[in-house]
Order: C-alpha cells, then sequence, then structure tokens
C-alpha cells in the first residue's frame, strides 16, 4: 500500500530545473535511499515531500493519517531550547496534544484538560517522552532537561535531533544526510534502528553501507530526472550501470549522424543554399544534444609524486588530554613510504587531536613527534582556514598552481574544479557567495594541489556526492606517499585504509587490517566474550537468585503495588478542578506523568530479576 505518492511534480530554482515530470511512490515499510550530484536538488525535494516547500507542479499525496517528519542537514532549535523543550517543539500530532493539555492545565480548563488526557491515554503519547529518553541513551546522550541546545557539539545535536525522530515513530521520516557529524559507533546504532523501524523512509545519504544494507529501493536524482531502482545500493550501480550503457548507444547513433552531417558543413560555401538553413539549425541541435553520459566529474585522477626520505614521521610515546581527561597516551608509530591509515574512535576520543599533532598545529603533552627534511604534510582539517574569500575558487586554486599534474597528465585548476562537482558559472563567483559545503570542497582541492607526500584528511567526504567520493578514493588508492585519514564513513575507509589506528578508552592501537576486516575480528570477539557470559550467567542461574536479589525482588513488588495505588488515586481526582491534598490539577497532572514513568522502569526490572528466577 502507498504511504506516498508523488505525481508529475516539478520545481525550478534560480532558472534551473531541479527536477520535471517525477511519478513515484513510497510504499508501507519500505526505505529509499536517495542519490545524487550535490546540488541536484535533494534536500530541496524531501522539503516538498514535507510540505515546507510548494512544488511549481504536480502533486504530492500522503495516505490518510501518516504523519511525515522531516530531519534537515542542520538541526533546528530555538536559542534558548533545552534537551526537554526540544521534543515538545516537534510539529507533531502527539506533541501538540500533550502541549494543549499542558496549557488547558495552566489555565484551569478542566473540561478540555479532560478530554485532551482521553486522548493521551488511548494513544499512549507519555510514551514518547520514555521512548524520547531510550533513544537518548541509545544515541550516547545523557538525558539533562535543563542541558541547553546550544551548548552541544554538532554531532551531538544531531543525536537528539534523530532521537526525537524515532521516538514521534512517524508513518513517513525524511531523513537528509543523517550520518553527518556522527562517529561510526553511532552510526552503527542508526543503521540497526533503521533496519528495525516500521516506518516508511526518504534517506538522503552518501553512506554507502546504509544505502546497502536497509534500502529496499534507490532513487537516483540525474539531470532533473529521478530513476527508480529496485534493491539496495549494490543493485542500484548495476542497474545504473545498464542504463549508462543504453544511453551511451543512443548518444553514439547521434555522434554517428552527426559526423555525416558535419562532412557537409565542412563543404564550400557554394554547395549551400538557402534552402539548407533548417539544416543548419539542426546539426546544431544535436551538437547540443551530442554528450558523454559518463558525468565528467568520474573522470579518475591522482597526484604527481614528491619524493620522501628515509625517515617520514616518527610518533615516540606521544599522548594528550582534553581538561582533564586524557586521551590517549603513550603511543609510538613509524610511518613507512605507502602507510593509509584510517582513524577511528567516538566522538570526543581524539581522532583530530592525533591530526593535529602528526600535522605539528598542535604539541603532544609527552613524547616527541619527528618529521622528516623532506616530508611536505598538506593537512585538511575540520576549519577550512585561510579562504580568501574575495577571490573566486578558480582564482584561488591558479594561484597555488594553474597546471595541476595528475597521473603524468597536466590538468588546469578549472578542469580539476569541474572533477569535484563546480559548473564554470561556480568557479567563477566570489567565494563569499559560496555555500559552506563548497568552501569545504575548495579547502579540500586546495591541498592536493599542494603536490603533498604526506596527507592528513580530517573527514573529507562531509561535503561530496558518491560520484565525487569515487574520485577522492581513486586518489588516495593511487597516492604513492602517506595517508592518514579519519572518516565516518565506513566504505570510504574500507576502500582506501589497508591499517587502522584505533582510539579506545585512552589508548591507540595499531590494527593491520582494513575496517571491514577489523569489525569481523570485534564481532567474533564480541560472539566469544557472549559466549562465556551466557556460560558464566547458566552457572549462575542454577543457584536461582542472590539474597540481595530476592530482597530487592520483594522490594520491588511492595513499591509498584503503593505507585499503582497512588497511580489510580490520582486518575480519580483528574475530576475535581480545585486543589486537593495532592496539589493542583497541573501539579497532579505531573505527578501522575512521572509515577507512571517509576512504574514502567520497575515493572521492567521486575520482570528481569523473575525471568532469572525460573
Amino acid at each position: 500500500m502507498n504511504v506516498l505518492s508523488i505525481e508529475n511534480l516539478e520545481k525550478t530554482v534560480d532558472d534551473k530545473a531541479l527536477f520535471s515530470s517525477v511519478t513515484l511512490g513510497l510504499e508501507d515499510g519500505e526505505i529509499a535511499g536517495m542519490v545524487g550530484f550535490n546540488g541536484a536538488g535533494k534536500s530541496t525535494f524531501l522539503k516538498v515531500l514535507a510540505g515546507l516547500i510548494s512544488p511549481d507542479a504536480g502533486t504530492v499525496a500522503v495516505n490518510r493519517n501518516a504523519v511525515i517528519t522531516l530531519l534537515g542537514q542542520s538541526v533546528a532549535f530555538c536559542p534558548e531550547s533545552t534537551i526537554e523543550d526540544y521534543l515538545y517543539q516537534a510539529d507533531h500530532p502527539g506533541i501538540r496534544i500533550l502541549n494543549d493539555y499542558a496549557q488547558a492545565l495552566k489555565s484551569d480548563n478542566s473540561k478540555l484538560a479532560n478530554q485532551l488526557y482521553a486522548r493521551i491515554e488511548s494513544g499512549s503519547l507519555y510514551d514518547i517522552e520514555i521512548e524520547y529518553k531510550n533513544y537518548l541513551s541509545k544515541f550516547g546522550i545523557k538525558y539533562e532537561s535543563e542541558k541547553k541546545m546550544a551548548e552541544l557539539s554538532g554531532g551531538e545535536q544531531k543525536k537528539v535531533a534523530l532521537a526525537r525522530v524515532f521516538a514521534l515513530r512517524p508513518q513517513i521520516m525524511l531523513l537528509d544526510e543523517p550520518t553527518n557529524h556522527l562517529d561510526i559507533r553511532t552510526i552503527e546504532i542508526l543503521e540497526n534502528e533503521l533496519r528495525q523501524s516500521s516506518s516508511a523512509a526518504v534517506i538522503v545519504t552518501h553512506d554507502r553501507y546504509i544505502l546497502n544494507a536497509v534500502c529496499q529501493t534507490v532513487w537516483e536524482l540525474d539531470r532533473g530526472h529521478i530513476y527508480r531502482h529496485p534493491g539496495n545500493y549494490e543493485a542500484y550501480l548495476e542497474r545504473r550501470a545498464e542504463r549508462i550503457s543504453m544511453m551511451q548507444k543512443e548518444q553514439d547513433r547521434l555522434a554517428s549522424i552527426l559526423r555525416r552531417e558535419l562532412i557537409w558543413l565542412e563543404r564550400g560555401p557554394q554547395a549551400r543554399t538557402g534552402k539548407d538553413k533548417n539544416r543548419k539549425e539542426r546539426i546544431e541541435a544535436m551538437l547540443s544534444q551530442v554528450r558523454n553520459v559518463q558525468d565528467a566529474r568520474q573522470t579518475s585522477f591522482s597526484s604527481a609524486e614528491r619524493r620522501l626520505g628515509k625517515t617520514i614521521v616518527n610518533l615516540n610515546g606521544i599522548s594528550a588530554s582534553y581538561g582533564s581527561r586524557k586521551l590517549f597516551s603513550d603511543f609510538s608509530y613509524s610511518f613507512k613510504k605507502g602507510d593509509k591509515i584510517g582513524v577511528v574512535g567516538d566522538n570526543g576520543s581524539g581522532k583530530s587531536t592525533l591530526l593535529d599533532i602528526i600535522a605539528g598545529t598542535r604539541e603532544s603533552d609527552e613524547g616527541s613527534v619527528e618529521r622528516g627534511v623532506n616530508t611536505y604534510i598538506s593537512y585538511y582539517d575540520q576549519l577550512s582556514r585561510n579562504l580568501d574569500s574575495s577571490m573566486t575558487a578558480l582564482e584561488y586554486l591558479e594561484d597555488i598552481g594553474s597546471n595541476i599534474l595528475f597521473a603524468g597528465t597536466l590538468i588546469t585548476a578549472e578542469r580539476l574544479l569541474q572533477l569535484f562537482g563546480f559548473s564554470r558559472e561556480k568557479m567563477r563567483v566570489s567565494m563569499s557567495v559560496l555555500s559552506g559545503g563548497e568552501k569545504r570542497r575548495i579547502y579540500l582541492l586546495s591541498k592536493l594541489v599542494e603536490n603533498p607526500n604526506f596527507l592528513l584528511l580530517d573527514e573529507p567526504t562531509n561535503d561530496l556526492d558518491l560520484r565525487t567520493m569515487e574520485n577522492l578514493e581513486e586518489y588516495v588508492a593511487s597516492f604513492p606517499g602517506c595517508v592518514v585519514i579519519v572518516s565516518h564513513d565506513r566504505a570510504f575507509l574500507n576502500c582506501t585504509c589497508s591499517s587502522l589506528f584505533v582510539i579506545r578508552e585512552g589508548k591507540i592501537i595499531n590494527v593491520p587490517s582494513c575496517y571491514s576486516q577489523w569489525k569481523e575480528d570485534e564481532a567474533g570477539k564480541e560472539k566469544a566474550s557472549q559466549v562465556r557470559k551466557t556460560d558464566t550467567r547458566t552457572r549462575r542461574e542454577k543457584k536461582g537468585l542472590s539474597f540481595n536479589e530476592r530482597r530487592e525482588m520483594e522490594a520491588l513488588e511492595r513499591e509498584i503495588d503503593e505507585l499503582e495505588k497512588y497511580k489510580a488515586r490520582l486518575e480519580a481526582s483528574f475530576s475535581d478542578v480545585n486543589e486537593t491534598e495532592d496539589g493542583t490539577i497541573q501539579e497532579r497532572s505531573e505527578k501522575y506523568r512521572r509515577i507512571s514513568i517509576q512504574i514502567d522502569e520497575k515493572t521492567a526490572r521486575y520482570f528481569d530479576l523473575a525471568e532469572k528466577d525460573i
């Protein structure tokens, strides 16, 4: 059954047709991944589906009673919003009822409050807050109701936003780059939640693991058209190759006709008459049609080699702290030519700090760093420093080098910008009017054209589409020097890095394998650990509950019984708008909510103990 129907949808922005004649359907529970070049219109498409932007033509029909929730690339919130406020600022029918109920209590409108409370009970709407807290915990955020959203990091804000989306349980989720600013552990949790969710979803993402693991269809936005590919990302690649092959055959046919027409164009003026005016126009139209359907941005490239010396970079017992917290300590490593190393760890574990120390932008707290005299380091950090916004992108790169040697061939700065998705118009306007993502791409290019022999990349894929990312992967694969990459993109790490630095519990562990092999080994260790724990638990369970556990279980039974009685008393008091021994109706409502949460938590613990006692 379709929960979302799209028919003949069109949208033009700044005289550019982003998409036209789009007709699609989203089935109940279906997860569709959406891919396309940067600037193709993917985010605009999601906003049209969400009703935030009106289409120029066509319709978006949502199934009756279906709720759509959009997670944008940036998390929007009021300046003074707390984590608790953020939940109740959601545009969602259940949240509106809860807010109206709180307002009815505040204004002592008992009749309306009773009506709304009945809807809250029938819809189990208090469960939304419980679920919100549960998802915050899953994503690694401690619930502090008065904590300001503005005080959280970008990654933490994204985790809070994701917790809200899942807690609301909408019938349709629209997720725009949900993995940006997340660490790999959180992305894997997100992937698992998407796999288990019953919601339909459209996900704009360049995370190929998610596209392959959770998506049943892939929607490709290409030159204003959306192509629907059944299956996951792997199936999409196969079908896309077939489509491009068919398109190329048509282009070859046109080119063959054009070659014959060009023979006529090359004849002298005496062979042409006024009757041939239409023929000339037809040739010009065909010239505009013939193009290479494999976009130029997919062309491969690599940089020229700058020779490395015997000593490259030696890390000797380095350590780093953030405030009073030790990030890592006593780490040593001597880089060898051709090292391609990925750095993984949770947010805040010290990944960027490690790159800072290697680059020399930060000193190690202890130990030393030795850099070879021939070692030239280019560091793509997350700050995009030293961009002269008064220059155009083309001027900025040409100031570094007008001709860049790639794979033994000189290419221009203009060609390099094309490879990274910049149109001729974009590369010739002042960088001050470019988006943050576009400036980040220019900053990345500036590091590549420096012709380094040691490259440090901190989250280089955040602002790249899949095609451009494949170009960067090929560049890194052919890079003859050393590369150290911090990235949350598991597929990118797997394609580029043959070993890892894993930062965990204050230590850096050198893992001599690629990302997928390391994860497989970790899963094997975890499985073996679970078997050992199960064996230990089985031996314990044969003895039944301990003395303290049995006392806890008996105490829980009494506490739950008392709380249920108090809850029933509060329920009976809601018909009385006057103040009672339990407080005003607003105070009673808040007590009722808190007691309901306590009952749920204590009951869950009781059943855990009861299961153990079987």
